[in-house]
């Protein structure tokens, strides 16, 4: 079974540094620091992108000015420090220049990122995503302040708030030498992707696995195991990943799609996916479902 770095960017390259967060002064320290870069992330998640050598990737800038707690501190990478922050394009700051690649949303620029890239603009969406749906306390409504170099956020009575991050289930689901894809209702004609949702209150992700297709596809499922995990902060999803076999004695054409979620359930051979047709439109490279697909159409290769 695959692990997670040969699936998807599962980091590990990023220190996430927590003692530096903790403390005013170290962040203070880390800022002045000459080498310091920060991430500008602009409405709807769009990135900065500048044009290297041989390929576009992230434009990370030097910082400039005094620290305040909108910047929020990712880490370090190689002993230089890294932050983020939520930013406006084309506004007046002459601090921080204009990308040379414009911006660019993840779904876009996300195949041509390296594999730090792809977990620095993780855990920096992440990040803004959850404090601009934050400033409030869920406790009492009141007003709360970023804090920890914004890996939290503290209300008047000093309770702390978390990042959320919502548990999701995405599923490969094998029936001989086919996969069973799904088209969401709100998707173009010809997109498919796995099957997932979101794990419910009182639930395993395997009963969520179980439920979910069940749900979506009117079938059962067995041999349902994990495989690996992917943060995924569109805006604030965990994706754990399994694979799982249609039931043994289920009619795999008795498929029976939720007309709420799905358009259209079909069965795909390898073949298919290895070379997909020009009306057949699989998920981004960026994301946990393609690598479950490239992964399960490898295996096949393995076998010839």
């Amino acid at each position: 079974m695959a692990s997670a770095a040969e699936l998807v960017s599962a980091g590990g390259i990023l220190d996430r540094d927590a003692e530096t967060r903790m403390q005013e002064q170290l962040l203070d320290a880390a800022w002045g620091e000459p080498n310091t870069l920060i991430l500008r992330i602009a409405p709807g998640g769009r990135l900065p992108i500048a044009q290297y050598e041989d390929r576009q990737g992230l434009d990370l800038v030097e910082v400039r000015g005094a620290r305040d707690p909108e910047y929020f501190y990712l880490g370090r990478v190689r002993g230089v420090a890294l932050f983020c922050v939520a930013a406006e394009p084309d506004s007046d700051d002459e601090r921080y220049p204009e990308p040379e690649g414009g911006w660019q949303h993840p779904f876009v620029i996300g195949g041509a990122l390296s594999s730090l890239e792809i977990e620095v603009m993780t855990v920096a969406l992440a990040l803004v995503n959850w404090h601009a749906s934050m400033p409030l306390s869920a406790r009492d409504g009141g007003q709360t302040a970023i804090a920890q170099g914004g890996w939290a956020r503290i209300d008047a009575q000093g309770g702390e708030h978390f990042p959320r991050t919502d548990p999701a289930v995405i599923v490969l689901v094998e029936h001989g030498d086919r996969v069973l894809l799904g088209s969401n209702v709100l998707w173009e004609t010809g997109r498919f992707s796995l099957l997932a949702g979101f794990v419910e209150a009182g639930e395993s992700a395997e009963q969520a696995v179980l439920r979910e297709v069940q749900e979506e596809a009117g079938v059962p499922l067995e041999n349902v195991r994990y495989v690996s995990s992917q943060p995924w902060p569109f805006p604030r999803s965990l994706m754990l990943g399994y694979r799982a076999s249609l039931a043994a004695g289920a009619d795999p054409e008795a498929l029976c799609p939720d007309p709420t979620e799905i358009s259209e359930l079909r069965w795909f051979t390898r073949a298919e996916l290895r070379h997909p047709s020009p009306e057949l439109k699989l998920p981004g490279t960026l994301s946990i479902a393609r690598a479950l697909i490239n992964l399960w159409v490898a295996e096949g290769d393995s076998e010839q």
